[in-house]
C-alpha cells in the first residue's frame, strides 16, 4: 500500500499499537504526526519514521486537543487520516468505594477524548474526503473480565459512536471505522498495575483463552488499520473489524 501525499495523525503513538501504526504509515510514504504524553518514548518512535511531526499532548485536555489538530494542519497543510488510539484501563468492581471516580476517569480518556478529537478534526477530514479509524477492543462485545466494567462500557460506547459518526459523515465522502483488537503484546498490562512477577502467567492465560492460542503483535493491528485507511477499503464505513486470534469464538 502507498500513502504518498497523505497526512496521518496518530494518537497514543508513543508505544504499542499507536507506535506501530505511525511507523507503518511512514514506511508507506505518509506524512505522520505522532501524539503522546511521553516525550522520550515519542522521540524513540520518531527515529523510526521519516520526518514526523511529534506532538507532546494529553488528549483528555481540551486545549491540547485543539492544539494537536491545529499543529498538524499548519505543519502539513491538511489532514487525510485520523487514527484515534487512546485507552486506559484499571481493574475494579462496581462495588468499590471509588467505582464512580474510576469510571469517570476511564470514560474521559476512552470515549470523551475521542468525541472531542473527532469534533475538532472533522472539518479537516471532510475537506480531504479522508477517513477516521478508532481503536476499540473486543471487550466492547463480550465481557472478558468481571473487574473491568468501566473499560468494557467505554469501548462499547466507542463502537456505537463510530457507527453514528460514520452515518452522519457518509454524505461528505468520509469513512469512519473501528478496529477491535483482542489480546496484543503491549504495555497496557503494566499500566493496569499487574505485578511484573505475574505478567508472564497473565499472558499465558490470555493465550490459552484464544482459539489460535496466541497473542497478536501490534504490527498486526497496524496492518488492518492501513488497509482500512487505503482505497482498497473505499466501500467500508461504519464497520467494526476484529483481530483477536479467535478469542470471541471460544466458548466460556
Amino acid at each position: 500500500m502507498k500513502f504518498n501525499n497523505k497526512v496521518v495523525l496518530v494518537t497514543g503513538g508513543s508505544s504499542g499499537i499507536g507506535a506501530s501504526i505511525a511507523i507503518q504509515f511512514s514506511t508507506f510514504g505518509a506524512s505522520v504526526a505522532i501524539v503522546g504524553r511521553n516525550q522520550a518514548k515519542l522521540k524513540e518512535v520518531a527515529l523510526k519514521c521519516n520526518n514526523p511531526l511529534v506532538i507532546v499532548a494529553d488528549v483528555t485536555k481540551k486545549q491540547d486537543v485543539k492544539r494537536i489538530v491545529l499543529e498538524t494542519v499548519v505543519h502539513f497543510g491538511k489532514l487525510d487520516i485520523l487514527v484515534i488510539n487512546v485507552g486506559t484501563a484499571s481493574q475494579g468492581s462496581i462495588m468499590d468505594e471509588n467505582a464512580l471516580e474510576s469510571y469517570d476517569r476511564i470514560m474521559a480518556t476512552n470515549l470523551h477524548a475521542v468525541v472531542h478529537l473527532t469534533h475538532v478534526a472533522a472539518p479537516h477530514i471532510i475537506a480531504t474526503k479522508g477517513n477516521i479509524i478508532n481503536i476499540s477492543s473486543i471487550t466492547a462485545m463480550k465481557v472478558r473480565s468481571k473487574a473491568m466494567f468501566a473499560y468494557s462500557t467505554s469501548k462499547a460506547g466507542l463502537d456505537h459512536f463510530t457507527r453514528s459518526v460514520a452515518s452522519e459523515l457518509a454524505s461528505t465522502g468520509v469513512r469512519v471505522n473501528t478496529v477491535s483488537p483482542g489480546p496484543v503484546k503491549t504495555d497496557i498490562i503494566q499500566n493496569m498495575g499487574v505485578p511484573k512477577d505475574q505478567q508472564a502467567t497473565f499472558f499465558e492465560n490470555v493465550e490459552a483463552s484464544t482459539a489460535l492460542k496466541r497473542i497478536s503483535e501490534s504490527e498486526e493491528i497496524a496492518d488492518l488499520v492501513s488497509f482500512l485507511a487505503s482505497d482498497s477499503a473505499r466501500g467500508i464505513t461504519g464497520s467494526v473489524f476484529v483481530c483477536d486470534n479467535g478469542a470471541l469464538i471460544r466458548a466460556d
